[in-house]
């Protein structure tokens, strides 16, 4: 996106904010279409990983419009929260299909130790253990460097870039790709470290 259309973003969503009558009708096809550039590493070949990136688009642009509450500051603030949206899609979404499936929690100690956190998950996936997994240790993360959680939520969950993610964080690039290396290397010994303990 180039920096006017960020510039007309930022503007609306402090419009609406505000109150303006006409922004909002002006902001909907906007993040409409900042949802689906969002989602488009969750996008598989085939219509049916079209549909699920057109649900995640839809689930995540509802959530944000009932979020009248919010006080948008600018289109890093965007992506920062539509990143926790998206998270939460995709972890609800997982445990769903975990608990659909007969000894789903049994299959808990099932799950990779090898976790890819550089292929970003869709709906359809069928990686339900490996993206509940993640989002746990991503919790336990959050409490000891929260940063570098954010960095995950914003590359994992929700596809964002490193210039993206260095947009939303307010730090730059380099920081983003060193907060990425070692919170993907401590993740993987977590989610190895949690699968070793429930084989035992």
């Amino acid at each position: 996106m180039n920096a006017t259309a960020s510039q007309e973003i930022t503007g609306l969503l402090k419009a609406w904010e505000e109150g303006h009558p006409t922004a909002l009708n002006r902001l909907i096809p906007q993040i409409y279409r900042e949802l689906k550039r969002l989602a488009r590493r969750h996008r598989r070949s085939g219509d049916c990983g079209t549909l699920q990136t057109t649900a995640l688009v839809h689930e995540a642009y509802i959530k944000l419009a009932e979020m009248s509450a919010v006080r948008w500051q600018d289109r890093a603030h965007f992506y920062a929260v539509s990143a926790r949206i998206m998270r939460g899609i995709l972890v609800d979404a997982a445990r769903a299909r975990r608990s659909q499936k007969r000894g789903g929690l049994l299959r808990r100690a099932g799950t990779s130790s090898d976790i890819d956190l550089d292929q970003i998950p869709d709906l359809g996936s069928g990686r339900a253990e490996e993206i509940l997994a993640i989002h746990e240790a991503l919790e336990h993360l959050a409490k000891m460097d929260a940063r570098q959680a954010q960095v995950v939520e914003m590359r994992f969950f929700a596809g964002l870039s490193v210039d993206e993610t260095a947009e939303a964080l307010k730090i730059s690039p380099q920081s983003v790709m060193r907060d990425w290396k070692l919170a993907k290397a401590w993740l993987r010994r977590e989610v190895r470290r949690g699968a070793d303990g429930l084989r035992r």
